[in-house]
């Protein structure tokens, strides 16, 4: 470190731990989506998509632009705000992120970590310019009309994004059961 540069402070590292207080008790993973929204040039929507690759879980589809699980000791709202800025290098204000529905996702009777409550959020302000931040986890990153999204999507995703384009969204959405 130069001696111009400021010293950095170091931010509190949160911890959580299991106390097994709720061992007994049904658990889900938490997780938030961000879908980038603005309007084309005819007025028509525009999505932005990122094309899933290196991450192990549905690799070769088209995803929401930033997604991911909710940290310990961090709101939906806040893992939104990181993700964005993680995947996609942007910063959202939490006050843009419009709630669109909330997702129970799983499998009836199968694995733990499969059993999802996914937020969807969706935003139309941003500070900077969307790209592909995390490469290794991301083939590609591309705007895309709301009613001609590319194929694959993700299943319970592309369920999202129909229900955004038929100006639809139910409050909560079950999928895989």
């Amino acid at each position: 470190m130069s001696e111009d540069a400021p010293a950095e402070k170091a931010e509190p590292v949160e911890t959580w731990s299991d106390d097994g207080s709720a061992d007994h008790r049904f658990r889900v993973v938490p997780a938030a989506y961000v879908i980038l929204r603005r309007q084309r040039r005819d007025g028509s929507p525009e999505v932005l998509l990122q094309l899933r690759e290196g991450t192990g879980f549905m690799d070769g589809h088209w995803a929401a632009g930033a997604a991911g699980h909710v940290e310990a000791g961090e709101s939906v709202v806040e893992a939104a705000v990181r993700e964005a800025l993680e995947e996609l290098g942007i910063t959202i204000d939490a006050t843009d992120l419009r709630p669109l529905t909330v997702m129970h996702r799983g499998e009836r009777h199968g694995p733990a970590l499969e059993q999802r409550v996914d937020v969807f959020f969706e935003a139309s302000r941003w500070t900077g310019e969307p790209r592909r931040a995390e490469a290794a986890k991301s083939a590609d990153l591309r705007w895309f009309p709301l009613d001609a999204l590319p194929d694959p999507v993700v299943p319970h995703e592309l369920r999202v994004l129909e229900a955004l384009l038929a100006a639809d969204m139910p409050r909560l959405m079950v999928h895989g059961f």
